[in-house]
C-alpha cells in the first residue's frame, strides 16, 4: 500500500496524455465506492493514493508547469493519501444556487469540527487537515473541507470486518445529518488500512 506520490511515480506529460482518457475511466470507476452523500448537501469522497495520483496528473496535464510545478502538486496533495491507520475525506457542501450557497456556508463556521465516523460501538472524530483554517474569523465556513480520521487498532479491525455498520456524521447545529455507508463503500475503503 502506497502512503506517498514520489517525483518517480510522476509521468511524463505526454506520456499521461497518451493514457488520459483510460485513466479517468478507472478513476471515475473508483470514486463510485468512495462516496458518501450526508444530508442534503455534504459528499465525503474519500481518497487514496490512486485518487491524488490522479489529482496530482491532472493539475500538471491542465496548468503545464513543468519541472517547478510537480513539488507543490507533492507537497499539496500528499498528505490527503491515508497512511495505513486513517481515512481522509474530501468533503464538499454542493450547493448550485450561489445565493443559497453564500447563506448556507456563513452559517456553518467549525463544521470541519464536527464530522465523525462510528463503527463497533466507537466514533471516530475528524480532524481537520492544518495547511489552512476552513472557517473564516467571521465564522464563515469554505465549501471544501479536507478531514482525517484517525483510527486505533481495534477501530480499524471493526471497520475492516464484512458487514459492519458505519455510520458517517456531521453534528453542526446548523447542519446535523447521518448516513450509513453502504457496504460498497466499507469494502473499499477497508483497503486504506495497512
Amino acid at each position: 500500500m502506497k502512503t506517498e506520490i514520489t517525483r518517480g511515480d510522476v509521468m511524463d506529460m505526454d506520456a499521461y496524455a497518451g493514457v488520459r482518457k483510460e485513466r479517468r475511466a478507472r478513476i471515475t470507476e473508483l470514486k463510485r465506492d468512495r462516496r458518501v452523500h450526508v444530508g442534503p448537501d455534504a459528499t465525503f469522497y474519500f481518497e487514496s493514493y490512486d485518487t491524488m495520483w490522479h489529482q496530482v496528473h491532472e493539475m500538471l496535464y491542465i496548468e503545464r508547469g513543468g519541472e517547478e510545478q510537480i513539488a507543490d502538486e507533492l507537497e499539496a496533495y500528499n498528505p490527503l493519501i491515508p497512511n495505513g491507520r486513517e481515512l481522509v475525506t474530501t468533503l464538499m457542501f454542493e450547493v448550485d444556487d450561489p445565493d443559497r450557497r453564500e447563506v448556507f456556508l456563513a452559517d456553518l463556521g467549525g463544521v470541519e469540527e464536527t464530522v465523525t465516523i462510528a463503527v463497533g460501538g466507537e466514533t471516530i472524530t475528524g480532524v481537520p487537515e492544518t495547511d489552512i483554517d476552513r472557517t473564516t474569523a467571521d465564522g464563515k465556513a469554505s465549501a471544501i473541507q479536507f478531514i482525517h480520521f484517525p483510527f486505533n487498532d481495534a477501530q480499524a479491525e471493526a471497520f475492516k470486518t464484512e458487514g459492519a455498520q458505519v455510520v458517517l456524521g456531521i453534528g453542526h447545529a446548523k447542519y446535523g445529518h447521518l448516513a450509513i455507508m453502504g457496504e460498497n463503500v466499507r469494502a473499499a475503503l477497508a483497503s486504506d488500512f495497512a
